[in-house]
């Protein structure tokens, strides 16, 4: 596969590097062995602590540096590329911060002296997406850096310059040869370090197609697997929800990056026809009020998507909707100009039959239904093969959470669009994936919890029952 740096604002190449040869690829193993085996596991927690968190600092001194590749590799606006960095600041300081408690032996308080330790399992192999290049990165590196694992990366294809700047954050920040590998390697490649017995643990952050082809190798070779894959977000909005507030939300939640996120909300339902006709005019009027521009310009409140073939993919999704019946409110095409831009749309009228009703819709375009009752707000929330997050809005905080416990997810928030934070753990369910990251639970997912059970000396052996 072919790493570059493609302009999705202008559609020029920048840059293209190199695929790494198989040659390399082993070399690569036997030195993350090797860091991990002799040096990395057995540094001091505080140590360990002491190379992230200066990551973590670095990411801070270089904001405009890594920001500007955002921009430049996926056309991520530049005051989100900002934020994404200090994010992924953010999350280095969260596991340094806190690992040595993480790490503490846990007792057994019915079995004294047994106690449950948390260890490294050894080389982990992250495959990561485009659409957050850093904080991607930083989820999988703050944890596993601190539990003592080492990591290979394989990065997006089209962002390899984000990929080498955090590198070279991690290699800056005192880390040895062999803790942090980005690798530009091909889909072959990767499949040869899953197999590879040194490897003992795969993250995945993609697409189904990815994830299900990643899994069924690692699981073919017994090894844990975390996947974060694709999410269809609903954002239920109820009879008494705020209209003003609820919009913005209702934006931010679908446009930010472009709605090129996963835990994007693709989906608002509305309950009752009246409410429905406000909520339908005010998003079409703040979608259609989005200025494309130039990502690096803070002015610009449209960026492209991410490369040719995510406008074209969308393009294609918009047509067969529209052609299945749906009705475009606003946009619904290219936008006029060099790049890779898609109009901010707005699709109404979509029946179960429509083949998006299920899809996931990775960009600038929001579908939305209108219900007569909660009841079946939730029906359609989770008429979708995925479940990653959700979201409720209501003035009545008790009425959020009883719906929010019937969405089928792994996150739902009450009166603000799904999002995330180091401290709150991040993954779905259903074909959305499994496992999580982010707080202890993300820290947790790569490790051995190995049992320490002891006795005085000259301990009898355990009374066996014989049975009657």
């Amino acid at each position: 596969m072919p790493y570059r740096t493609v302009n999705p604002a202008t559609g020029q190449t920048v840059a293209t590097f190199e695929q790494i040869t198989d040659e390399a690829i082993a070399e690569t193993i036997d030195v993350a062995q090797s860091c991990f085996k002799t040096e990395w596991r057995h540094r001091p927690v505080a140590e360990r602590a002491g190379v992230v968190r200066t990551a973590a600092r670095l990411m801070r001194d270089r904001q405009d540096v890594l920001a500007g590749l955002l921009t430049l590799e996926m056309g991520k606006l530049i005051a989100e590329a900002r934020a994404e960095v200090g994010l992924s600041a953010d999350i280095l300081d969260y596991y340094a911060d806190r690992a040595e408690a993480y790490l503490a032996p846990a007792p057994i308080p019915e079995v004294p002296n047994a106690t449950v330790e948390t260890l490294p399992l050894g080389v982990i192999l992250a495959v990561e997406p485009w659409n957050f290049p850093y904080y991607q990165l930083a989820r999988v590196a703050g944890p596993q850096l601190m539990v003592g694992n080492v990591l290979i990366v394989k990065h997006a294809s089209n962002v390899p310059q984000s990929a080498l700047a955090f590198a070279k954050i991690i290699e800056d920040a005192g880390a040895p040869t062999g803790c942090y590998t980005n690798v530009f390697a091909s889909a072959d490649q990767v499949a040869h370090l899953i197999d590879d017995i040194r490897v003992r643990g795969v993250t995945v952050t993609g697409s189904e197609r990815a994830g299900a082809a990643v899994a069924e190798r690692a699981g073919r070779a017994l090894k844990k697997s975390v996947m974060e894959l694709g999410g269809s977000d609903p954002l239920i909005v109820l009879e008494d929800a705020p209209v003003e507030p609820t919009l913005a939300n209702a934006i931010w939640g679908r446009m930010n990056n472009t709605g090129q996120s996963c835990v994007a909300a693709k989906r608002v339902i509305v309950v009752g026809a009246d409410r429905g006709k406000i909520f339908l005019d005010g998003l079409a009027a703040r979608m259609a009020a989005l200025r494309p521009g130039d990502p690096m310009d803070p002015e610009t409140t449209l960026g492209p998507v991410s490369s040719e073939s995510a406008m074209t993919g969308l393009l294609e999704q918009i047509e067969t909707a529209t052609l299945a019946g749906a009705r475009v409110v606003t946009g619904g095409g290219r936008v006029d100009r060099s790049g890779f831009y898609v109009e901010a749309t707005v699709l109404a009228d979509i029946s179960e039959s429509n083949p998006i009703y299920t899809q996931e819709l990775f960009g600038p375009v929001l579908s939305f239904y209108v219900v007569d009752s909660e009841e079946q707000a939730i029906q359609v929330a989770n008429a979708t093969p995925f479940g990653l997050g959700g979201s409720v809005f209501t003035a009545d905080l008790e009425r959020g959470r009883r719906v929010a416990q019937r969405i089928d997810s792994g996150m739902v928030f009450v009166n603000h669009p799904t999002w995330t934070s180091p401290e709150l753990p991040f993954g779905g369910i259903k074909n959305s994936g499994y496992g999580r990251e982010l707080s202890e639970l993300g820290f947790g997912e790569f490790v051995n919890r190995r049992l320490v059970d002891v006795s005085p000396a000259g301990s009898p052996p355990p009374l066996v029952s014989q049975g009657g």
